[in-house]
């Protein structure tokens, strides 16, 4: 099946964790970088409940830091960019517990250690 990095640089809602937590499941061998607005998604204590898209309000609740958590805890690795922390006003202490910090000039040596990058 080979080793497959999942780079997700969206927006938290467009989010590359769902997938994720099934392929890991199946036995594949899988680690996630967060980079651009993707880093949100790590930062913990987030309540989107009043959460609302045009006249519409959410009504299932979205804890996508949870996710994150549950991926470390099944073995995936969870990498951060540390420089996209930093732009957005974040820091380590900002973020949920199990997350590596990567720097911006470290990502291509991350590609290299695994046989697929796919970047969403």
């Amino acid at each position: 099946m080979g080793s497959y990095l999942l780079v997700e640089s969206r927006d938290p809602f467009e989010s590359a964790d769902v997938p994720t937590h099934a392929m890991r499941g199946a036995g594949g061998e899988f680690a996630v970088l967060l980079r651009g607005n993707a880093v949100n998604t790590a930062v913990k204590g987030q309540d989107p409940s009043g959460l609302r898209i045009g006249d519409r309000q959410l009504s299932h609740r979205t804890d996508l830091a949870d996710d994150l958590v549950k991926l470390v805890a099944k073995g995936v690795p969870v990498s951060v960019v540390s420089e996209d922390l930093a732009e957005r006003g974040l820091v380590r202490a900002d973020l949920v517990p199990g997350l590596e910090l990567v720097s911006r000039a470290s990502v291509p040596d991350l590609f290299e250690q695994f046989d697929y990058v796919w970047h969403w």
